[in-house]
């Protein structure tokens, strides 16, 4: 039998049918579900030192599992001494049982490092049923060695699923895990 993440399975078990009942949807295919997790990283010195774009994407690669990219500058920004094409930032997309897996470790054991939790924010939605975190420190996942980092910095993460509205969004994510703040 192959391998099934945890979170995989629970949806398909227990989380499906309960959004079936929640918004009584006539087919067990409009339930919503979660596409991709894309994690992304700006690194505002990598115009100064290009060794920074290197550990950012080391990094990133080393909390999901999977190469991270190099982004690249759209356009020239003088102020900024940026020119097109330069590296800028590091991103990574999720799919299938990575993602899955990447979450469930999310989830269990990055959000509960971080000083003073209390759950997540529920303002972060797009309007298209699509959810974005925003997190401070990249040491709250066990996967960085704290004595390795040369900088502290901050990563977003993108929550891209089928739902139409934000609130059924919302209830995907809640049944998958994800502590959002009580009102």
């Amino acid at each position: 039998m192959a391998y099934v993440p945890r979170l995989r399975k629970e949806y398909d078990d227990k989380i499906k049918s309960s959004l079936v009942e929640e918004y009584s949807y006539s087919n067990v295919m409009e339930v919503p579900k979660l596409k991709k997790i894309v994690i992304s990283r700006g690194v505002g010195g990598a115009v100064a030192d290009k060794k920074l774009i290197d550990h950012a994407v080391d990094e990133l690669t080393a909390i999901t599992g999977q190469k991270a990219v190099a982004t690249i500058s759209k356009k020239d920004v003088a102020t900024f001494k940026l020119r097109k094409g330069m590296p800028i930032g590091a991103k990574v997309t999720l799919r299938g049982y990575r993602m899955y897996e990447f979450l469930d470790r999310l989830i269990t054991s990055a959000l509960p490092r971080v000083r003073d939790f209390d759950g997540i924010k529920a303002n972060g939605f797009d309007g298209r049923g699509n959810y974005n975190l925003g997190i401070t420190e990249q040491i709250i996942f066990p996967e960085i060695d704290i004595d390795a980092v040369n900088r502290i910095a901050g990563m977003d993460i993108t929550f891209v699923t089928t739902a139409d509205t934000d609130k059924e969004a919302k209830s995907l994510l809640t049944e998958l895990g994800l502590p959002f703040k009580k009102n």
